[in-house]
């Protein structure tokens, strides 16, 4: 039984008589009268304390192999404890060590280890307090995301990982081959790829959303929730080269439906991991940021400001706040200006719309005024912009026209011209960076500990 399962049966007044704990030992007190030790599975942030007494079998021997790290099964009787911090204890009537950890190598002590140190022991770093409530909570996310659409009528596509496209047109592609490294095959000087295993060239996929398009003109509305990757040599707190994104694609919608999405998404995803994860979320709120619960209840409570971009830049531009990178007309903004944009000047989230055709991808539909296209970014405290999405362009002469400016042959993307050929209609969608919204949800600094096993410039251990 979890101990999940043991605090839900006392929460509702059903304690049973006896329990069975699969765990891992966090520590160890001794006594002249007794033991003490603290086990924990992985399910509840809290420990479990169980009581030994001398007179279970194989005392000493037991509790000689009781250290931090050990597993065990633990049979006994549940009791109201009369410890402060506790409701329960479990008082031992049988005890398996099914693994003994050597305390002198055993590398998660009882004290508080940095977040880079732990980073070097992704096997086993999820034991720890913040990692095991981390990982809890994106399992509540992850859950709340296809509960979400699943109630709104979407369906669930999968994607695929290998791709010959460019989504983003950024060239930021991990190249996949069979071919042998040592021995390529040229032809004019350059690497033959009729030769490699799908006849051309490969890459892992930065985006789903060209082939959710796709199923989004048969399915209505569809939604994607995959692994994706870019090779951009970026060592920061805010960048992964694996990461999982969500991508919704909506057939006969705009830019308006495409908001009221994102915005009503956001907040189902909070009200969820606040509903099923309460100790958790007050654990980071304690520990690692005391905003994220007034945070959490801001995404919730508040309307998202909705603003386009040139009355943004014209808010910048009159700010008495010095930025770092200059502000005009044209621009990229950067994570300094949409934070001061919904953490100064609105206080709350914040939705950005009909972006510069130049600063944004080619499938993003162009506007009447030639300048701008429908695009939207939904910018949230501490993090700027937490999604991006667009309608998107549903004309087949302006798409053509748009992959061209975008350097781009219209030929590699002859299906996804098809598209606006057979039956083409106003369609839109957004992405979702996973990890980047559980690192807001959580208030972590750096997204490599929102994730199992990072994966970033020179680190791919395990």
């Amino acid at each position: 039984m979890s101990k999940r399962r043991i605090i839900d049966l006392f929460r509702h007044g059903q304690p049973e008589e006896t329990v069975t704990i699969q765990g891992w030992v966090r520590t160890k007190r001794e006594s002249k009268k007794f033991a003490f030790i603290e086990v924990n599975d992985g399910s509840a942030l809290a420990n479990l304390q169980v009581i030994l007494e001398p007179t279970l079998e194989n005392y000493e021997q037991i509790l000689s192999q009781l250290n931090t790290g050990a597993s065990v099964e633990i049979k006994g009787g549940l009791a109201e404890s009369p410890g402060k911090g506790q409701r329960i204890e479990l008082q031992a009537d049988a005890v398996t060590v099914y693994g003994e950890a050597d305390p002198e190598t055993y590398p998660l002590q009882k004290k508080r280890h940095s977040f880079e140190f732990l980073r070097s022991l992704g096997h086993i770093r999820t034991r720890t307090n913040t990692l095991g409530a981390v990982m809890r909570v994106r399992n509540t996310c992850a859950n709340a995301v296809h509960q979400f659409f699943q109630q709104q009528g979407f369906l669930w596509v999968h994607t695929p990982i290998i791709t010959t496209n460019d989504c983003e047109g950024a060239g930021e592609l991990f190249n996949v081959t069979s071919l042998d490294l040592n021995h390529v095959p040229k032809e004019n000087g350059k690497v033959d790829y009729n030769q490699d295993f799908f006849g051309r060239r490969a890459y892992l996929t930065v985006s789903g959303q060209l082939e959710a398009e796709a199923m989004a003109l048969t399915f209505d509305r569809v939604y994607t929730f995959g692994p994706t990757f870019r090779a951009e040599n970026s060592n920061t707190s805010r960048h992964l080269a694996e990461f999982w994104m969500i991508e919704p694609e909506m057939a006969f919608c705009d830019l308006q439906g495409d908001m009221d999405l994102a915005s009503a998404f956001l907040k189902h995803i909070f009200q969820a991991v606040l509903d099923q994860c309460p100790e958790d979320m007050e654990f980071f709120n304690k520990r690692i940021d005391d905003s994220v619960l007034a945070t959490a209840e801001h995404i919730i409570n508040e309307g998202f400001e909705r603003i386009t971009y040139t009355s943004a830049i014209a808010l910048l531009e009159k700010a008495e706040k010095k930025f770092e990178y200059p502000v005009e007309w044209g621009v990229d903004l950067q994570s300094e200006h949409e934070r001061y944009l919904c953490e100064e000047y609105f206080q709350k989230p914040v939705i950005v719309t009909d972006y510069p055709s130049s600063i944004k991808a080619f499938y993003m539909r162009l506007n009447d005024d030639q300048k701008t296209v429908s695009a939207m970014d939904v910018l949230v405290p501490k993090i700027g912009e937490i999604i991006g999405g667009s309608q998107r362009e549903e004309r087949f002469d302006v798409l053509e026209k748009r992959i061209k400016e975008a350097g781009m042959e219209p030929e590699q993307l002859w299906w996804y011209l098809d598209l606006r050929r057979f039956g083409t209609v106003p369609h839109a969608g957004f992405g979702l960076g996973f990890e980047r919204l559980v690192q807001f949800m959580t208030g972590m600094k750096n997204i490599r500990d929102v994730i199992p096993f990072p994966r970033t410039p020179e680190n791919a251990e395990f």
